[in-house]
């Protein structure tokens, strides 16, 4: 595989005696964004948690602009702008918005930049800033989402990873979140990794992809190409739209 921003060789991943993870291997140059699509169980979340540091792989590496961190700790990851948005947000409820946006500024770099990322947010987000001193756990989930995205940009990501983030929302919230999503890659050149079970909106968003299924890689290409393949639309996109 030649050298790429971000990179993921033939990672392999146990729980405990079972292998859920088959050589994993993908790749993400500086400014893009790259989906992973897969239905439910097919091991999107343990891949993504994987390339955050979460869970250690036991075979194959990780790479960030050449530095290998493959087995470092997830603040290691953190530390060098791997970034991840989880399942289920899991914001601090009791917390104000603004309060779990300063959270997320944990390095030196992201607190000196703290005030201009923080309207950068808003702009992208202007339900965040009506509310900036509502609690976190009175938004909707469709907010929340926002928030939890939010917060992970105050870190200042290299790489922006996120776990099913539509999972729950309305299609008109879906759609919101994807659009701020495009624009913070064109405005920041950000890289960004989405793993979703919703494959039309990632391939939709995306600029490349990969299907995943029972934790092995099996088919890869560009996302326009994908989502006009058959195979993918009779699989994943729930047949050919009229």
């Amino acid at each position: 595989m030649a050298d790429r921003y971000f990179e993921v060789n033939k990672i392999n991943v146990r729980y405990g005696d079972i292998q859920v993870l088959w050589d994993i291997e993908f790749t993400a140059d500086k400014g893009e964004i790259v989906a992973l699509v897969g239905s439910n169980g097919a091991g999107k979340s343990t891949t993504v948690k994987s390339c955050a540091g979460l869970i250690r792989p036991f075979q194959g590496n990780i790479r960030l602009d050449g530095h290998d961190l493959t087995g470092a700790a997830c603040r290691t990851f953190i530390d060098h702008g791997v970034i991840l948005v989880p399942e289920g947000r899991q914001l601090f409820p009791s917390m104000t918005i603004y309060e779990n946006l300063e959270m997320g500024a944990s390095s030196k770099a992201a607190k000196a930049a703290k005030k201009d990322t923080i309207e950068r947010i808003y702009n992208w987000f202007p339900k965040l800033k009506d509310r900036k001193n509502q609690l976190a756990g009175t938004l909707s989930g469709g907010e929340q989402q926002m928030l939890a995205i939010g917060r992970a940009l105050m870190a200042k990501p290299r790489v922006l990873l996120l776990d099913e983030p539509s999972l729950g929302l309305a299609p008109i919230i879906i759609n919101e979140i994807f659009k701020e999503l495009t624009e913070v890659n064109r405005q920041l050149g950000m890289t960004i990794l989405i793993v979703e079970q919703n494959a039309r909106k990632a391939l939709q968003l995306s600029h490349r992809a990969y299907v995943i299924q029972t934790g092995k890689i099996m088919m890869e290409g560009k996302s326009d190409d994908l989502l006009h393949n058959p195979e993918i639309e009779e699989a994943y996109l729930g047949g050919k739209k009229k």
